[in-house]
């Protein structure tokens, strides 16, 4: 793929923050960084530009949480008309120890995606990616299961229950952490993967040939400001323990080279999601094979519910 232009959400800190400078290094021309504050981008670009001697960043203010300022950033890309060939969509959050909704009623660890999703389609339906483009967004371990303290919600189970079998309603309420859906935050984070690796192949089976999209979990990397909003339990007891164990911890520049180089995967795997082996938070990446993360009938409610909580849709 031709290294011209790329867009990388959440760079103000950590991955994001890494992932722009590494960008640069493989030559990209144009590496668009964006936040929640103007100024605070602005100041990341010039750090980014001094420390990596490259003059190639570009700041976007961009709130993944207001859908104006999703709107606003995408009036800005279209006016300068140039395709972007890589939209790394890295922002993120763990859940607070406490419930908290957007303004638009939206869990806080899910209200990215739904950002993400507005500005995916906002750029699709304005031809503003690249014949060829990669998207990449970021995933995580809990969302194939068996990493200890976190446990996704069963959708089929859940739906049958509460929901008359209707998944997409399931996952609205998931979304919005609504009726019968208990908070436990690392449970919120693991639903909130889930539903993002669904997203995505849903996605990848409307994307134009010659495009690909992937999740892909950039693994662990404690050195970055992601667990500021961890209950203690994560923060102080199971993070600190995982640190320590040789291959279970990594710095933010290993991290985020995951997202570059899933950058490169061909189409043949556009709609996958990618983490490491069992049992690990390092290392290789490798497409994950459990079956709930292919199932269709899921895959296509978190599309449809994503669609209705965020108002817009592909063609």
């Amino acid at each position: 793929m031709e290294h011209s232009i790329a867009l990388v959400t959440g760079t103000t800190s950590g991955l994001g923050y890494a992932a722009a400078g590494l960008l640069a290094t493989m030559g990209y021309r144009e590496v668009i960084v964006t936040g929640r504050n103007l100024v605070r981008v602005q100041q990341t670009a010039a750090q980014i530009a001094a420390e990596t001697k490259k003059q190639v960043f570009t700041p976007l203010e961009l709130d993944l949480d207001s859908p104006t300022s999703v709107q606003s950033a995408l009036a800005v890309l279209v006016k300068r008309g140039q395709p972007i060939d890589f939209l790394l969509l890295n922002a993120g959050l763990v859940p607070f120890k406490k419930r908290a909704l957007t303004a638009s009623g939206i869990e806080a660890s899910q209200a990215p995606l739904i950002g993400h999703h507005q500005l995916t389609v906002g750029l699709l339906r304005a031809n503003l990616l690249s014949p060829n483009a990669r998207i990449v967004i970021a995933g995580a371990e809990p969302a194939r299961g068996g990493v200890p303290m976190f446990k996704y919600t069963d959708l089929p189970a859940f739906a049958a229950k509460y929901h008359q079998g209707d998944r997409t309603a399931a996952v609205e309420a998931l979304l919005r952490n609504g009726p019968n859906v208990k908070y436990v935050p690392n449970n919120a984070y693991a639903n909130a993967k889930l539903i993002i690796a669904w997203w995505v192949a849903a996605l990848a089976r409307r994307l134009p040939s010659g495009m690909a999209v992937y999740a892909v979990s950039p693994g662990a990397a404690t050195d970055t400001r992601v667990v500021r909003s961890a209950g203690p339990l994560l923060k102080y007891l199971f993070i600190p323990i995982v640190s320590h164990i040789p291959g279970m911890n990594q710095t933010p520049e290993t991290a985020a080279s995951r997202y570059l180089q899933a950058s490169e995967f061909g189409t043949d795997v556009s709609g996958q999601f990618f983490a490491s082996a069992k049992g690990k938070f390092t290392g290789p990446i490798e497409a994950q094979r459990h079956p709930h993360l292919h199932d269709r009938a899921s895959q296509e409610a978190a599309w449809q519910a994503v669609v209705k909580v965020s108002g817009v849709d592909l063609p």
